[in-house]
């Protein structure tokens, strides 16, 4: 307990001393030219640059402590690259936009290959859709894509995070690996900007390999799978392949952008918002009832509400949502169950010091469980330059939770290395 408790101040201690270590040394050292501000990596594919394409290359690289919670284990430090992606899209015309993005997720040494041929998938396809435009307040697309309903951070994007990651259980990514490859969907969108409003919405198809096979993790009895979808009807139909989800939002100060999917985790103050989103997650005879043969339905509904206010300090950031989930009865799954939950953050950026402390709050009470489920996040962001190079140090903790590796409680500390381009 005493190391366990040196090691956990000694990572406080670096979290304070780094950022102010790092400025002293910017200030210090000889003044060197560089540019005002990040530049795009761009290609204009006309004079005007109206036609362009456009790439993004990021890596996310962690070092992880073992789970605290394990009384009289010895702490141990592992590394892994979270992500390492590579996105590009291209605006070929005013009317025509593609987009193609390939990367790996999680990659530790155990899922390393000597020679790089192993069957560990890495790179593998994470988006690829093409887009219409209609008309200024609609457009159509289609493909792998990230257009997802029911919560702003269904559809996060992981490069401008405020937190370290997406809060885990990903009860935003509810679908992750159950109907869909890493919270992507095959399927087609419609999405656009009406004055003070905008919308999302898809038709997709499930994939029919369901993360441990649509079985639910409940602690109560339930005859209930998720794999109706790959189940056929007592007439030996196909049913269950459709999947209809959306989001409305409404912006009460400066408008965000819906080029693309990816919703801002925190704009550090250069814009001043007021997000205010309900959305929906539909799959109609979903579930399959082992016992009976019959098909169910799974709906999901949420409420939510977004805030990045400019102050003279620098910007407030806050989050909240709140949802229902309904797979069936006593049914939960590997990210969510049937019930409600509610999550939560807030954080300061600190300009001057290039500072973000933020802290994270998950609750979760499902029918197939008997304790609530507990999620805390304690963390620091060092912009070293914005979200391009940032520095996160967090203090994350699940309790009562018996889908964490057997465990019912997990703790770790963790350090993440971000930088895109």
């Amino acid at each position: 307990m005493k190391q366990r408790l040196s090691f956990l101040l000694l990572i406080i201690w670096v979290a304070t001393w780094l950022p102010s270590e790092l400025y002293a040394q910017e200030a210090s050292a000889p003044d060197k030219k560089e540019p005002a501000s990040y530049q795009p990596l761009t290609l204009k594919l006309s004079e005007d640059g109206s036609k362009y394409l456009r790439f993004i290359m990021w890596h996310q690289i962690w070092a992880s402590t073992n789970n605290l919670s394990v009384e009289g284990q010895k702490t141990q430090v592992s590394t892994s690259i979270r992500r390492s992606r590579l996105l590009a899209y291209a605006q070929i015309s005013p009317r025509f936009l593609i987009l193609t993005h390939f990367g790996l997720n999680s990659l530790t040494t155990s899922g390393l290959s000597p020679l790089g041929n192993g069957n560990n998938s890495q790179l593998f396809l994470h988006g690829a859709w093409g887009e219409f435009k209609i008309n200024k307040q609609l457009y159509i697309g289609g493909g792998l894509h990230y257009w997802k309903g029911l919560t702003r951070l269904s559809s996060e994007s992981t490069l401008n995070f405020m937190t370290l990651d997406q809060s885990r259980p990903f009860i935003h990514w509810h679908s992750l690996g159950i109907t869909d490859q890493f919270a992507r969907h095959l399927g087609v969108y419609a999405k656009g900007q009406i004055g003070k409003f905008d919308f999302r919405l898809a038709i997709n198809n499930p994939g029919h390999n369901p993360l441990n096979a649509g079985n639910g993790y409940g602690e109560k009895a339930t005859s209930l799978t998720y794999s109706g979808f790959v189940n056929p009807n007592d007439q030996g139909d196909p049913t269950g392949n459709t999947i209809v989800e959306g989001y409305l939002r409404m912006n009460i100060f400066d408008k965000e952008s819906t080029k693309l999917p990816y919703n801002v985790g925190t704009y550090l103050g250069k814009k001043k918002v007021l997000a205010l989103g309900a959305g929906f997650f539909a799959h109609p005879n979903g579930m399959y009832n082992t016992e009976n043969g019959n098909h169910e339905n799974v709906f999901h509904g949420a409420i939510d509400a977004f805030l990045d206010l400019p102050t003279k300090a620098g910007a407030l950031s806050a989050y909240s949502s709140f949802i229902v989930f309904d797979y069936g009865e006593n049914y939960v799954s590997r990210w969510a169950g049937t019930g409600t939950a509610f999550y939560g953050h807030l954080g300061y950026y600190l300009k001057q010091a290039k500072v973000m402390p933020y802290v994270a709050l998950q609750n979760s009470k499902y029918e197939g469980l008997t304790e609530t489920i507990n999620a805390l996040d304690i963390g620091l962001n060092y912009f070293i330059n914005g979200h391009n190079a940032k520095l996160t140090l967090e203090y994350h903790r699940i309790n009562n939770d018996p889908r964490e590796g057997g465990m019912n409680d997990m703790s770790q500390v963790r350090l993440q290395a971000h930088i895109f381009l």
